[in-house]
């Protein structure tokens, strides 16, 4: 696969929440505004890219019985320093994202492009396709974050969308209000599948 297919991927074909369903925890969590969906895309991002370039490098010299506890261990430290990071330079939003940042270590994106991708590749492969899965989360968690935001609170970053009239529906910013996004987000990818496939 090119290099170019290998990052864009993320963006679509394997898209990890809307065509993976991977990593719904954070995803349902902390979408419900645009500064959190991009603070936990960062964080994510970060992390995928640094640990598939760590598991890709060590690959060789690790055990097969005990590659899942190094590569969490690996994944830890760097959720270690966004945390740490977070904490000194944006504590409001380490605040707001709260236990979620740390749950990055268990986050089933992380873990899978590990063992999926980055025990098999090389370190060029395996950075392209952590920072596009990355950015696929990244762009699945602000579709949901900017829909929530303006149909729950009316704004996008704070901005007022629709001025003072409007009378938010509290429902989106709740859990419930997350689920519904979510499953109108994963309809929507299925019937462009089918819409495709039809095509072909």
């Amino acid at each position: 696969m090119s290099a170019r297919k290998e990052f864009f991927k993320g963006f679509y074909d394997q898209n990890p929440v809307f065509r993976q369903a991977l990593g719904l925890c954070p995803v349902l969590a902390v979408t419900n505004s645009v500064e959190n969906a991009i603070g936990m895309g960062v964080a994510a991002t970060f992390v995928l890219c640094c640990s598939n370039v760590i598991v890709s490098l060590i690959r060789k010299g690790i055990p097969a019985k005990i590659r899942i506890p190094i590569y969490i261990v690996v994944i830890a430290t760097f959720v270690t320093i966004v945390d740490l990071a977070m904490a000194g330079f944006q504590p409001e939003l380490h605040k707001s994202l709260g236990l979620f940042v740390p749950l990055i270590v268990v986050n089933c994106i992380i873990l899978g492009r590990a063992e999926a991708f980055a025990g098999k590749n090389s370190i060029g492969k395996s950075f392209l396709d952590g920072l596009g899965m990355g950015f696929g989360f990244t762009f699945a968690l602000l579709a949901l974050g900017v829909v929530r935001e303006i149909l729950g609170e009316g704004t996008v970053m704070g901005y007022s969308v629709f001025g003072q009239n409007f009378e938010p529906v509290l429902l989106m910013i709740l859990p419930p209000g997350a689920f519904l996004t979510l499953g109108y987000f994963l309809g929507f990818f299925n019937w462009l599948d089918r819409k495709r496939t039809k095509e072909v």
